[in-house]
């Protein structure tokens, strides 16, 4: 286990550097950011050029991703053009986005798998056919539509919740926007339990544990469920990184000010700074989540062993 762990650590610092060099390609052909420092105006040349050397745009790209990365593991992510550190940025944002995120996936985990594991075992059958359908609704809805819709509803004329989310964003304020942001995976991740769920009810090892006269509770927890759930905990593993960076949508609706929101007026403002530093900490993100996704192989399937 030791040696994968660190095989797969050294396999993640060219993924790494492979993807923060294209974020920073691509950040950087959006266009000017010192014409955006100056709003509608044009720079004069001498105000552009002095812009220019304060944040190191002068030089050529390939340097300044060399000094970036430098800064980078020093812990140094830049400052902003309005001069606050992008770091401070992080601190305020990160914490609001991650509490959006575990909201999200308790949905998708509680609610996904449990409808799930019903429909696969009761595959055909009339819950199967209006949760199936009700999945195919959700994944049709756009994310947008759904979270003005609940805020129309629940927000303004039930006034069952606040329309927007308070600066302190309390868990029990991110309950209905971190069902919005689940939704999509949440049909997802139901849709794949039951796929998974009946195709291993009709396995070998399924049919010996009922055939041994094993209780049907410790046959579906004990045999069916933990092999089952291995193609659902990869989903929900890489789903991580995608809700905290596609929160965008969402925080904009209910008014979160998290990583959604710093990542849009980032790139509203063409604020280069601020959309690498954090979309360099969402890859470290998914790179961390998904070497957890695949050690936890071993828990769900002890016949699987790393070399």
């Amino acid at each position: 286990m030791g040696r994968y762990v660190v095989r797969r650590l050294l396999q993640m610092v060219p993924v790494f550097v492979g993807s923060t060099l294209l974020i920073f390609l691509m950040v950087n052909v959006m266009g000017d950011p010192v014409a955006g420092l100056c709003g509608e105006r044009a720079c004069d040349p001498s105000t552009a050029a002095q812009l220019k050397r304060e944040f190191g745009l002068d030089k050529p790209v390939w340097q300044q991703y060399l000094t970036y990365m430098g800064h980078l593991f020093t812990g140094d992510f830049g400052t902003a053009f309005n001069g606050q550190k992008v770091t401070e940025l992080m601190g305020t944002a990160f914490p609001v986005t991650i509490r959006l995120t575990i909201v999200a996936i308790l949905f998708e985990i509680v609610i996904g798998i449990t409808l799930g594991v019903v429909t696969g075992l009761r595959r055909g059958r009339p819950v199967d056919t209006t949760v199936l359908l009700l999945t195919l609704v959700v994944i049709s809805v756009p994310t947008f539509v759904t979270g003005l819709l609940l805020q129309l509803l629940l927000g303004v004329r039930w006034a069952w919740i606040k329309p927007s989310v308070s600066p302190d964003a309390a868990f029990g304020e991110l309950i209905v926007p971190g069902l919005v942001l689940a939704s999509v995976s949440l049909a997802y991740v139901t849709r794949l339990t039951r796929t998974s769920i009946a195709e291993n009810k009709r396995a070998d090892y399924v049919r010996t544990a009922i055939a041994k006269g094993l209780p049907r509770r410790r046959v579906i927890t004990r045999h069916l469920l933990r092999n089952s759930l291995i193609p659902v905990v990869t989903f929900i593993g890489t789903d991580i990184g995608a809700l905290m960076g596609g929160a965008i949508v969402t925080e904009r609706i209910f008014n979160i000010h998290g990583v959604g929101y710093q990542l849009y007026q980032g790139i509203l403002r063409q604020n280069t700074q601020t959309v690498v530093g954090f979309v360099t900490v969402l890859v470290l993100v998914f790179l961390v989540a998904n070497l957890l996704v695949d050690l936890l192989y071993a828990v769900l399937d002890p016949r699987i062993r790393y070399a």
